[in-house]
């Protein structure tokens, strides 16, 4: 079992920049790929980043390519999503997630959901 608790949203200007960190605890965090989704107000959850277990392979979504970053420190439980020239269209509530493989996370298998944090853009 593995839980995962999202940090680091807020309210930030169009231009600007966050980082997200999720700590897990649990079993064997450093097993697990590892991934951030988002959920604006009437839409679907959507896939943002993933990073592999070993952090070497990382996945992104179109719309947030060259601005987010995704790492993991594994040492510390943790993974981060580091996010610039946020747009306001990037608002929603972030989640973390936790499966077993990055491809996994990109095909929306998850094992593990943190309860969200709120990223709010003002334009």
């Amino acid at each position: 079992q593995v839980q995962l608790v999202e940090s680091g949203g807020g309210l930030v200007q169009a231009g600007g920049s966050l980082r997200l960190s999720c700590a897990a605890s649990g079993s064997a965090f450093s097993s697990h790929a590892m991934g951030w989704f988002r959920q604006a107000p009437g839409k679907e959850r959507e896939f943002v980043a993933a990073v592999s277990w070993s952090g070497d392979s990382t996945y992104y979504a179109d719309s947030v390519k060259g601005r987010f970053t995704i790492s993991r420190e594994n040492a510390k439980n943790t993974v981060y999503l580091q996010m610039n020239a946020l747009k306001h269209e990037d608002t929603a509530v972030y989640y973390c997630a936790a499966s077993w493989s990055a491809e996994a996370i990109v095909a929306r298998g998850i094992m593990y959901w943190g309860q969200g944090t709120q990223v709010t853009v003002s334009s």
